[in-house]
């Protein structure tokens, strides 16, 4: 596949998929309500650590992709 067609379809995918996470991400927010829902601070607590970890872990992956000439260098010094 050409990379303008790889560009394209990158562009296409993520516009859509970060557009739906953040659909999504709203619509946890709703959860908010008190007058509608009960929750814990601990349950808060939980779901931004699931969030942010797998936020952490995405944006891993495409730093470690990022990453030119291949596995750490080491030396004993």
């Amino acid at each position: 596949m050409p990379r303008d067609e790889d560009r394209a379809k990158f562009v296409k995918l993520a516009s859509a998929r970060v557009s739906k996470a953040l659909k999504d991400i709203q619509l946890i927010g709703n959860l908010a309500n008190r007058s509608n829902y009960d929750y814990t601070d601990d349950d808060v607590t939980k779901i931004f650590k699931a969030l942010n970890e797998e936020i952490s872990a995405c944006k891993k992956r495409f730093e470690l992709s990022n990453k030119k000439g291949g596995a750490a260098k080491f030396t004993l010094e």
